[in-house]
């Protein structure tokens, strides 16, 4: 009866979700753009902030694309209060990187932060889960209380580059020697220009010695 009346859907395209199925159906699972290399998507990363910021390892899972499944996906775990989606794929990315050598030195997992009035509008931050869940399979602490953004800001995703980084926000760091000599994670859930991460990583780096690596669920 609950089935009847609360049916669970593909929340990319909405089919019926079969018993063994969660979340996403298998086609379109099959559909994502996938980079099934993890040191591929590391070669992309670091390319990107290349001569920006030193990141030690990095990861991510999907490729971005317009109108594509992943975009869909996103958008539902981002302002249509799909919050399962982001554990979902944190589960799978730290499935993953518990077997990478150059993951076993993680301190702890921080993520990037929603300002206060965002996040109050949408009641959740879309990263949470997926951090939460890689902290988990990495066992150590998730921590998002040090790493604060103060201002709002318009949506990133169709701004270009130069007006990204000086829009993206203005971040602080809470307790800063509680960073140093750490390795830290940081987690978003999309990077395009990488505008939001440098800003977030220049007030990391104000701690003594921090080693910073990054993963995330997409990137552009």
């Amino acid at each position: 009866m609950i089935n009847l009346l609360f049916p669970k859907v593909c929340n990319a395209c909405k089919s019926l979700l079969l018993k063994e199925e969660i979340l996403i159906c298998t086609t379109c699972r099959h559909s994502l753009s996938v980079i099934n290399n993890l040191n591929f998507g590391e070669q992309l990363i670091k390319q990107l902030f290349f001569g920006k910021i030193v990141i030690e390892n990095a990861s991510v899972l999907l490729k971005f694309e317009k109108k594509g499944i992943t975009q869909e996906l996103l958008h539902n775990m981002k302002y249509r209060g799909k919050k399962d989606l982001s554990s979902f794929f944190g589960k799978w990315l730290g499935d993953e990187l518990k077997e990478k050598p150059s993951y076993k030195d993680i301190d702890l997992v921080i993520p990037v932060p929603l300002d206060k009035k965002r996040l109050k509008k949408r009641g959740y931050n879309q990263v949470e889960g997926f951090g939460v869940e890689i902290a988990k399979a990495l066992q150590v602490p998730y921590l998002d209380k040090i790493l604060i953004k103060d201002i709002k800001t318009n949506s990133q995703v169709f701004k270009k580059r130069f007006n990204r980084f000086h829009t993206a926000g203005v971040f602080r760091i809470v307790q800063p020697k509680l960073l140093d000599h750490q390795h830290v994670l940081l987690v978003d859930d999309i990077i395009t220009t990488g505008a939001t991460i440098e800003k977030c990583a220049h007030q990391l780096f104000k701690s003594k010695q921090v080693k910073l690596s990054l993963a995330t669920i997409a990137i552009a």
